[in-house]
């Protein structure tokens, strides 16, 4: 059971401990710790080429054009036109919002085994040092996984840290949908992990995956473990600043608006995530019924009321979090504001016992992980809260299958 004191001796500690982490931040990290972002080399190659090529004399789509134009175009191909384009143009095609993502998952199949040769004549290259040969061996095992018939990759990056996501059941035919949003130290070879497999974001969607089933066998339901934006690289001044969340959210806003069907889609958003999903929020289409986050940081925003939007925002926290010892304030623009835990930023308080501190939210056989599964499935009465009560699930119904309660 958590306690929350809103005394106003309580908002000058928290104040001056928040100005204390900045200055310790500043003074350790620099504000040289941000990383510039910059457009894919290999995916930018790739735009180029379809942005120049031709398909029977006539030109292709603007790649960065309406999901719903795009759709249009690749609907108007035949089978064997569409698999050319996949294989002449696979970065282009594989992460193209519009594509159908039949098409995407054969197309970045193509990417990854392009890259698997490129990292393994790196492994032997002697210009590199050693360690740098080691790193392309990792890189070259993790598209190997990544390439399997099995897999579903939604969107794949190779530059740099390089992005991926990833798609669990099948997007066309679900009933709901859920997007898994991770938050920092996530790029392609932490994008899945054997060790501590629940942390990472294919761990959270497999569990999330076959937790919903559980809930509810009878919903036709999809995951999707989205780590399609540059995190934070760990927990220096990049992470207390909302601008890896602002080009993220962005990145976030264009898949939602792409997914096929209308079916309710929820959010699961964890740790920095959260941020994220926060900024992101007053954009996404009416068809996210949900936002939940999990060891939030914050949302940049002081309430709930003000991420502009229509969908219920749910919040949990382990008791064992290092998070919430973080200062929830923003100050110059560090930090990212309230904390979604607490009474007064309105957000439908989850239980999240047995999740084990701050990365075991999606651990099976969690109070944590039936929550997010009873809200993906639309289970809203199997929902536990944080208190002993029922004021999470007050107004709400079940609605398996369709919709807001």
């Amino acid at each position: 059971m958590t306690s929350f004191d809103t005394s106003p001796q309580l908002s000058v500690w928290r104040a001056l401990a928040a100005l204390a982490v900045v200055f310790v931040m500043l003074a350790t990290t620099g504000w040289t710790a941000v990383r510039h972002h910059r457009e894919s080399t290999a995916l930018q190659v790739s735009r180029t080429a379809w942005e120049q090529g031709r398909l029977d004399g006539h030109r292709l789509p603007d790649p960065a054009s309406a999901p719903g134009r795009l759709a249009r175009f690749f609907a108007s191909l035949t089978a064997q036109q569409r698999t050319a384009l996949a294989r002449d143009y696979p970065l282009a095609v594989g992460n193209m919002n519009g594509a159908p993502a039949e098409l995407r998952y054969r197309a970045n199949r193509v990417a990854l085994r392009q890259q698997i040769r490129l990292e393994r004549a790196r492994m032997h290259d002697t210009r590199l040092t050693p360690s740098g040969q080691q790193l392309a061996g990792r890189r070259m095992q993790r598209y190997e996984s990544m390439s399997g018939a099995d897999r579903q990759i939604l969107a794949f990056d190779p530059d740099g840290s390089g992005r991926a996501a990833e798609v669990l059941g099948s997007l066309e035919q679900a009933e709901r949908i859920s997007v898994v949003v991770p938050g920092v130290d996530t790029d392609l070879l932490t994008f899945q992990r054997t060790n501590r497999r629940y942390s990472a974001p294919v761990g959270m969607a497999e569990a999330l995956y076959a937790a919903e089933r559980e809930a509810s066998p009878s919903t036709r339901t999809a995951v999707i473990a989205w780590a399609d934006y540059t995190s934070p690289d760990g927990l220096g001044i990049d992470s207390a600043t909302a601008m890896r969340a602002e080009s993220g959210a962005v990145r976030l806003n264009a898949l939602l608006d792409a997914l096929p069907g209308s079916a309710p889609v929820s959010m699961f958003c964890h740790s920095y995530g959260s941020v994220v999903c926060g900024v992101a929020a007053h954009a996404m289409p009416g068809r996210v019924t949900d936002i939940a986050v999990a060891a939030s940081p914050g949302m940049r925003v002081e309430n709930a009321a003000q991420l502009g939007t229509d969908a219920r925002v749910w919040a949990m926290r382990d008791a064992t979090d290092w998070v919430q010892d973080v200062p929830h304030l923003e100050v110059g623009g560090l930090g990212h504001g309230e904390d979604p835990m607490a009474q007064e930023f309105g957000a439908r308080l989850l239980s999240a016992q047995e999740a084990k501190g701050h990365g075991g939210y999606f651990e099976p056989g969690t109070d944590s992980l039936r929550n997010l599964a009873g809200i993906g499935t639309g289970a809203y009465r199997s929902v536990e809260c944080a208190h002993d009560d029922d004021a999470c699930t007050a107004g709400l119904s079940d609605t398996t299958k369709a919709g807001r309660a």
